[in-house]
Protein backbone atom coordinates (compact mmCIF):
# COMPACT_ATOMS: atom_id res chain seq x y z
CA UNK A 1 0.00 0.00 0.00
CA UNK A 2 0.77 3.47 -0.93
CA UNK A 3 1.98 6.01 2.51
CA UNK A 4 1.68 9.43 3.32
CA UNK A 5 3.04 11.75 5.96
CA UNK A 6 0.20 11.73 8.73
CA UNK A 7 0.33 16.08 8.75
CA UNK A 8 3.30 17.73 10.03
CA UNK A 9 4.91 14.78 11.94
CA UNK A 10 7.61 12.59 10.39
CA UNK A 11 4.74 9.56 10.73
CA UNK A 12 4.22 7.74 7.53
CA UNK A 13 1.22 5.70 7.38
CA UNK A 14 -0.92 3.91 4.43
CA UNK A 15 -4.23 4.69 3.59
CA UNK A 16 -5.89 1.93 4.94
CA UNK A 17 -5.25 1.76 9.07
CA UNK A 18 -6.38 -0.98 10.96
CA UNK A 19 -8.95 -0.06 13.88
CA UNK A 20 -8.45 -2.35 16.83
CA UNK A 21 -12.07 -1.55 18.66
CA UNK A 22 -13.22 -5.11 18.22
CA UNK A 23 -10.47 -7.33 18.21
CA UNK A 24 -11.14 -9.35 21.64
CA UNK A 25 -14.46 -10.13 20.03
CA UNK A 26 -16.66 -7.82 22.41
CA UNK A 27 -16.62 -4.57 24.31
CA UNK A 28 -17.62 -6.28 27.36
CA UNK A 29 -14.27 -7.73 29.35
CA UNK A 30 -16.68 -10.53 30.61
CA UNK A 31 -17.37 -11.71 27.27
CA UNK A 32 -13.62 -12.17 26.09
CA UNK A 33 -12.67 -15.86 25.51
CA UNK A 34 -9.08 -16.81 25.32
CA UNK A 35 -10.55 -18.30 21.96
CA UNK A 36 -11.38 -15.24 20.70
CA UNK A 37 -8.11 -12.88 22.21
CA UNK A 38 -6.55 -15.54 19.74
CA UNK A 39 -8.72 -14.84 17.05
CA UNK A 40 -7.74 -11.16 17.47
CA UNK A 41 -4.26 -11.27 17.35
CA UNK A 42 -4.85 -13.67 14.07
CA UNK A 43 -6.39 -10.81 12.24
CA UNK A 44 -3.81 -8.33 13.59
CA UNK A 45 -1.23 -10.59 12.21
CA UNK A 46 -2.96 -11.17 8.89
CA UNK A 47 -3.08 -7.06 8.93
CA UNK A 48 0.85 -6.29 8.51
CA UNK A 49 1.68 -9.41 6.16
CA UNK A 50 -1.55 -7.35 3.77
CA UNK A 51 0.39 -4.58 3.93
CA UNK A 52 -0.83 -1.99 7.04
CA UNK A 53 1.05 0.37 8.74
CA UNK A 54 -0.91 1.97 11.09
CA UNK A 55 -2.74 0.17 13.87
CA UNK A 56 -5.07 2.19 16.43
CA UNK A 57 -6.31 1.56 19.40
CA UNK A 58 -7.37 2.68 23.07
CA UNK A 59 -7.05 2.01 26.57
CA UNK A 60 -10.89 1.82 27.11
CA UNK A 61 -11.52 -0.87 24.11
CA UNK A 62 -12.44 -3.84 26.77
CA UNK A 63 -10.90 -2.33 28.95
CA UNK A 64 -7.33 -2.36 28.25
CA UNK A 65 -7.44 -5.78 27.09
CA UNK A 66 -7.50 -4.63 23.50
CA UNK A 67 -4.06 -3.28 23.87
CA UNK A 68 -3.17 -6.65 25.60
CA UNK A 69 -4.15 -8.44 22.48
CA UNK A 70 -2.33 -6.23 20.25
CA UNK A 71 0.78 -6.55 22.39
CA UNK A 72 0.18 -9.85 22.20
CA UNK A 73 -0.09 -10.06 18.28
CA UNK A 74 3.26 -8.10 18.32
CA UNK A 75 5.36 -10.61 20.20
CA UNK A 76 4.28 -13.38 17.94
CA UNK A 77 5.35 -11.46 14.47
CA UNK A 78 8.86 -10.74 14.78
CA UNK A 79 9.88 -7.76 12.87
CA UNK A 80 6.56 -6.04 13.33
CA UNK A 81 6.77 -3.65 15.42
CA UNK A 82 9.67 -1.75 13.47
CA UNK A 83 7.70 -1.60 10.59
CA UNK A 84 4.43 -0.45 11.91
CA UNK A 85 2.74 2.68 13.56
CA UNK A 86 1.26 1.83 17.03
CA UNK A 87 -1.45 4.14 17.37
CA UNK A 88 -3.69 4.80 20.91
CA UNK A 89 -5.79 6.87 22.62
CA UNK A 90 -6.84 7.96 26.16
CA UNK A 91 -8.75 9.57 28.56
CA UNK A 92 -12.02 7.47 29.20
CA UNK A 93 -12.09 6.23 33.05
CA UNK A 94 -12.69 2.14 33.01
CA UNK A 95 -15.70 1.25 34.92
CA UNK A 96 -14.97 1.56 38.60
CA UNK A 97 -12.75 4.17 38.95
CA UNK A 98 -13.24 7.83 40.37
CA UNK A 99 -14.93 9.41 38.41
CA UNK A 100 -14.20 13.12 37.24
CA UNK A 101 -17.00 16.22 37.29
CA UNK A 102 -17.63 15.16 33.27
CA UNK A 103 -20.93 12.94 33.17
CA UNK A 104 -19.26 10.94 30.31
CA UNK A 105 -16.64 9.30 32.37
CA UNK A 106 -14.18 11.79 30.62
CA UNK A 107 -10.48 12.82 32.08
CA UNK A 108 -8.09 14.58 30.63
CA UNK A 109 -6.39 16.10 33.51
CA UNK A 110 -2.56 15.97 33.53
CA UNK A 111 -2.43 13.20 35.95
CA UNK A 112 -4.64 11.04 34.10
CA UNK A 113 -3.26 11.62 30.66
CA UNK A 114 0.37 10.87 32.02
CA UNK A 115 -0.75 7.58 34.03
CA UNK A 116 -3.05 6.40 31.05
CA UNK A 117 0.20 6.45 28.84
CA UNK A 118 2.20 4.37 30.85
CA UNK A 119 -0.19 2.25 31.79
CA UNK A 120 -1.02 1.62 27.81
CA UNK A 121 2.85 1.12 27.08
CA UNK A 122 3.08 -1.81 29.95
CA UNK A 123 -0.08 -3.63 28.56
CA UNK A 124 1.40 -3.42 24.54
CA UNK A 125 4.72 -4.21 25.92
CA UNK A 126 6.36 -1.19 24.04
CA UNK A 127 8.67 1.88 24.88
CA UNK A 128 7.12 4.38 22.62
CA UNK A 129 3.43 5.25 21.43
CA UNK A 130 3.77 6.52 18.04
CA UNK A 131 0.74 8.20 17.55
CA UNK A 132 -1.20 9.35 20.73
CA UNK A 133 -4.44 11.02 20.95
CA UNK A 134 -7.25 12.47 22.76
CA UNK A 135 -10.16 10.37 22.65
CA UNK A 136 -13.06 13.04 22.85
CA UNK A 137 -13.40 16.37 23.98
CA UNK A 138 -13.45 17.30 27.96
CA UNK A 139 -15.14 20.58 29.12
CA UNK A 140 -14.03 19.22 32.65
CA UNK A 141 -10.22 20.09 32.22
CA UNK A 142 -8.77 22.43 29.99
CA UNK A 143 -7.28 22.34 26.55
CA UNK A 144 -4.50 23.79 27.85
CA UNK A 145 -3.41 21.71 30.72
CA UNK A 146 -4.86 18.70 28.42
CA UNK A 147 -1.92 19.68 25.45
CA UNK A 148 0.65 19.96 27.92
CA UNK A 149 0.19 16.51 29.25
CA UNK A 150 0.76 15.16 25.63
CA UNK A 151 4.06 17.93 25.43
CA UNK A 152 5.51 16.56 28.03
CA UNK A 153 5.34 12.93 27.09
CA UNK A 154 6.79 14.12 24.11
CA UNK A 155 9.43 15.57 25.51
CA UNK A 156 10.30 12.42 26.87
CA UNK A 157 10.25 10.18 24.17
CA UNK A 158 7.19 8.03 25.25
CA UNK A 159 5.20 9.23 21.91
CA UNK A 160 5.94 10.57 19.01
CA UNK A 161 3.43 12.31 17.63
CA UNK A 162 0.29 14.20 19.06
CA UNK A 163 -3.52 13.82 18.01
CA UNK A 164 -6.73 14.07 19.17
CA UNK A 165 -10.08 12.24 18.10
CA UNK A 166 -13.80 13.73 17.83
CA UNK A 167 -12.41 17.31 17.52
CA UNK A 168 -14.44 19.75 15.88
CA UNK A 169 -13.32 22.92 13.99
CA UNK A 170 -12.89 25.19 17.54
CA UNK A 171 -11.87 22.50 19.65
CA UNK A 172 -8.91 21.87 17.14
CA UNK A 173 -8.15 25.67 17.24
CA UNK A 174 -7.47 25.83 20.89
CA UNK A 175 -5.51 22.94 21.04
CA UNK A 176 -3.41 23.82 18.51
CA UNK A 177 -2.60 26.86 20.23
CA UNK A 178 -0.62 25.11 22.91
CA UNK A 179 0.78 21.77 20.85
CA UNK A 180 1.08 20.69 17.29
CA UNK A 181 -1.37 18.52 16.07
CA UNK A 182 -0.25 15.52 13.42
CA UNK A 183 -4.14 14.68 13.44
CA UNK A 184 -7.53 14.36 14.06
CA UNK A 185 -9.92 10.97 14.36
CA UNK A 186 -13.66 11.83 13.51
CA UNK A 187 -16.49 9.92 12.24
CA UNK A 188 -16.87 9.54 8.12
CA UNK A 189 -18.82 7.69 5.75
CA UNK A 190 -20.88 7.24 2.86
CA UNK A 191 -23.81 8.38 5.12
CA UNK A 192 -22.08 10.42 8.29
CA UNK A 193 -20.70 13.18 6.38
CA UNK A 194 -20.70 16.17 8.85
CA UNK A 195 -16.83 16.81 8.91
CA UNK A 196 -17.15 18.13 5.42
CA UNK A 197 -18.17 21.81 6.44
CA UNK A 198 -15.96 22.65 8.99
CA UNK A 199 -13.51 20.04 10.19
CA UNK A 200 -12.00 18.70 7.06
CA UNK A 201 -11.46 22.72 5.63
CA UNK A 202 -9.68 23.23 8.84
CA UNK A 203 -7.53 20.07 8.66
CA UNK A 204 -6.98 20.83 5.15
CA UNK A 205 -5.96 24.25 5.53
CA UNK A 206 -3.65 23.26 8.84
CA UNK A 207 -2.14 20.51 7.39
CA UNK A 208 -3.79 18.09 10.07
CA UNK A 209 -4.13 14.22 9.13
CA UNK A 210 -7.75 12.97 9.39
CA UNK A 211 -7.76 9.52 10.17
CA UNK A 212 -11.46 8.37 10.04
CA UNK A 213 -13.18 5.76 11.41
CA UNK A 214 -16.76 3.98 10.68
CA UNK A 215 -16.57 3.98 6.91
CA UNK A 216 -18.52 1.04 6.86
CA UNK A 217 -20.80 2.56 9.77
CA UNK A 218 -20.76 -1.00 11.58
CA UNK A 219 -20.88 -3.50 8.48
CA UNK A 220 -24.13 -1.37 7.41
CA UNK A 221 -22.31 0.33 4.34
CA UNK A 222 -20.88 -3.29 3.52
CA UNK A 223 -24.45 -4.87 3.09
CA UNK A 224 -24.06 -7.35 5.78
CA UNK A 225 -27.21 -5.79 8.46
CA UNK A 226 -30.38 -7.21 6.43
CA UNK A 227 -33.31 -5.14 6.44
CA UNK A 228 -35.15 -7.76 8.62
CA UNK A 229 -32.18 -8.31 11.48
CA UNK A 230 -32.27 -9.01 14.77
CA UNK A 231 -30.37 -8.05 17.38
CA UNK A 232 -29.25 -9.61 20.33
CA UNK A 233 -29.05 -8.05 23.82
CA UNK A 234 -26.42 -5.99 24.44
CA UNK A 235 -25.73 -5.00 20.71
CA UNK A 236 -24.89 -1.31 20.55
CA UNK A 237 -26.89 -1.58 17.19
CA UNK A 238 -29.94 -2.04 18.51
CA UNK A 239 -30.68 1.19 19.90
CA UNK A 240 -28.81 3.39 16.71
CA UNK A 241 -30.83 5.78 14.89
CA UNK A 242 -28.53 4.34 12.05
CA UNK A 243 -30.29 0.72 12.42
CA UNK A 244 -33.65 1.73 12.35
CA UNK A 245 -35.74 -0.88 10.31
CA UNK A 246 -36.35 2.19 8.51
CA UNK A 247 -32.99 3.37 7.89
CA UNK A 248 -31.53 -0.24 7.08
CA UNK A 249 -33.76 -0.13 3.72
CA UNK A 250 -32.77 3.07 2.71
CA UNK A 251 -29.04 1.97 3.48
CA UNK A 252 -30.08 -0.98 1.14
CA UNK A 253 -31.46 0.67 -1.63
CA UNK A 254 -28.74 3.26 -2.26
CA UNK A 255 -26.20 0.00 -1.99
CA UNK A 256 -28.68 -1.61 -4.80
CA UNK A 257 -27.60 1.48 -7.23
CA UNK A 258 -24.13 1.33 -6.95
CA UNK A 259 -23.78 -2.24 -6.94
CA UNK A 260 -22.86 -2.12 -10.59
CA UNK A 261 -19.93 -0.09 -10.00
CA UNK A 262 -18.77 -2.65 -7.42
CA UNK A 263 -19.15 -5.49 -10.00
CA UNK A 264 -17.03 -3.74 -13.14
CA UNK A 265 -14.12 -3.44 -10.30
CA UNK A 266 -14.31 -7.00 -9.08
CA UNK A 267 -14.97 -5.56 -5.98
CA UNK A 268 -16.96 -6.36 -2.86
CA UNK A 269 -19.54 -3.45 -1.78
CA UNK A 270 -17.32 -2.91 1.57
CA UNK A 271 -14.66 -2.58 -0.54
CA UNK A 272 -16.08 -0.06 -2.88
CA UNK A 273 -17.54 2.41 0.10
CA UNK A 274 -13.78 2.04 1.49
CA UNK A 275 -12.36 3.03 -1.54
CA UNK A 276 -14.87 5.88 -1.97
CA UNK A 277 -13.77 7.45 1.78
CA UNK A 278 -10.02 7.44 1.54
CA UNK A 279 -10.03 8.99 -1.41
CA UNK A 280 -12.12 11.68 -0.72
CA UNK A 281 -9.68 15.11 -0.35
CA UNK A 282 -8.28 15.68 2.97
CA UNK A 283 -8.23 11.68 4.51
CA UNK A 284 -5.09 10.94 5.23
CA UNK A 285 -6.67 7.15 6.23
CA UNK A 286 -9.26 5.27 7.02
CA UNK A 287 -9.82 2.57 9.86
CA UNK A 288 -11.03 -0.77 9.40
CA UNK A 289 -11.92 -2.89 11.85
CA UNK A 290 -11.58 -7.04 10.84
CA UNK A 291 -13.05 -9.70 13.35
CA UNK A 292 -10.80 -12.46 12.02
CA UNK A 293 -7.92 -12.85 9.53
CA UNK A 294 -10.02 -13.17 6.19
CA UNK A 295 -11.63 -9.69 6.83
CA UNK A 296 -8.45 -7.81 7.18
CA UNK A 297 -6.91 -9.56 4.10
CA UNK A 298 -10.49 -9.07 2.06
CA UNK A 299 -10.25 -4.91 3.33
CA UNK A 300 -6.73 -4.62 2.17
CA UNK A 301 -7.74 -4.93 -0.91
CA UNK A 302 -9.98 -2.28 -1.01
CA UNK A 303 -7.68 0.40 -3.02
CA UNK A 304 -6.76 -2.16 -5.64
CA UNK A 305 -8.98 -0.06 -8.09
CA UNK A 306 -9.27 3.19 -9.24
CA UNK A 307 -12.65 4.38 -9.30
CA UNK A 308 -13.34 7.03 -11.75
CA UNK A 309 -14.55 10.88 -11.33
CA UNK A 310 -18.25 9.60 -12.59
CA UNK A 311 -18.11 6.51 -10.32
CA UNK A 312 -17.56 8.62 -7.67
CA UNK A 313 -20.13 11.19 -8.11
CA UNK A 314 -22.89 8.55 -8.46
CA UNK A 315 -21.78 6.39 -5.08
CA UNK A 316 -22.32 9.93 -3.36
CA UNK A 317 -25.47 11.03 -5.19
CA UNK A 318 -26.40 7.52 -4.40
CA UNK A 319 -26.65 8.32 -0.35
CA UNK A 320 -27.40 11.76 -0.74
CA UNK A 321 -30.88 11.43 0.49
CA UNK A 322 -30.07 8.54 2.66
CA UNK A 323 -27.45 10.59 4.47
CA UNK A 324 -29.90 13.80 4.60
CA UNK A 325 -33.13 12.08 6.13
CA UNK A 326 -30.46 9.64 8.70
CA UNK A 327 -28.80 12.55 10.29
CA UNK A 328 -31.94 15.06 10.31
Amino acid sequence: MKTQLIGTSSLKSTRLAYGCWRICGSWDPKEVTPQSMAQGRKAVIAAYEAGYTLFDNADIYTHGLSEKTFGDALKEAPGMRQRILVATKCGIRFAGEPKPQSPQRYDFSREHILRSCEQSLVRMGIETIDLYQIHWPDTSTPVEESMKAMTQLKEQGKIRAIGVSNYDAKWLADAMKVAPLASDQPPYSLIQRKIEKEVLPFCRQHNIGVIVYSPLERGLLAGAVSQDRKFPPGDHRAGHKYFTVENRKRVLTALEKIKPIAQRHGASLAQLAINWTVHEPGITAALVGARNAEQATHNAQALQFKLSDDERAQIRAAFDEPSRVMNA
